[in-house]
């Protein structure tokens, strides 16, 4: 499957908020609350309602099972082999091994965005259409997220 993500993008964002929307009630089911340094940390970058955010420790970040989404994400560098963590609304998926506090604040700093946008259907376009226009590592709210982390 091979396509261009400009002309695409309109037809998976529906997709896209629908599977983010899933894995942050699964987060919200099965993540844990954060620590008081966590939610300090929550703070420092931002976050209004730190104790909203819950954790989930994975082995790997989940991709989309839609062959579309997950080729989108894959090939955009959103998701894959190195993605150690992932925010969708106030629920973070992070790889077992790599919490820090430097992937935390980051991570912290996206629920920041989505309480900024509203919610994930209000934030994922914005975002997205960053990735596909700039990529990853040059998105505005990349830039801005990694430009919150700190390390203890």
């Amino acid at each position: 499957m091979n396509f261009d993500l400009h002309s695409v993008l309109p037809s998976l964002l529906p997709k896209a908020v629908a599977w983010a929307e899933e894995r942050a009630a699964e987060i919200s089911r099965i993540g844990v609350v954060l620590s008081d340094s966590g939610i300090s940390i929550a703070k420092r970058v931002g976050v209004a309602r730190p104790e909203l955010i819950r954790i989930a420790e994975v082995d790997e970040i989940p991709l989309p099972s839609d062959p579309q989404l997950q080729q989108a994400a894959l090939l955009t560098g959103l998701l894959g082999s190195d993605t150690a963590g992932l925010t969708l609304g106030y629920g973070i998926y992070i790889r077992r091994a790599h919490i820090s506090v430097r992937l935390l604040s980051h991570e912290c700093r996206h629920v920041f965005q989505y309480e900024q946008a509203g919610s994930i259907a209000l934030f994922l376009p914005s975002y997205l259409q960053q990735i596909v226009d700039l990529q990853y590592e040059n998105a505005p709210f990349e830039i801005d997220a990694r430009n919150h982390e700190f390390d203890a």
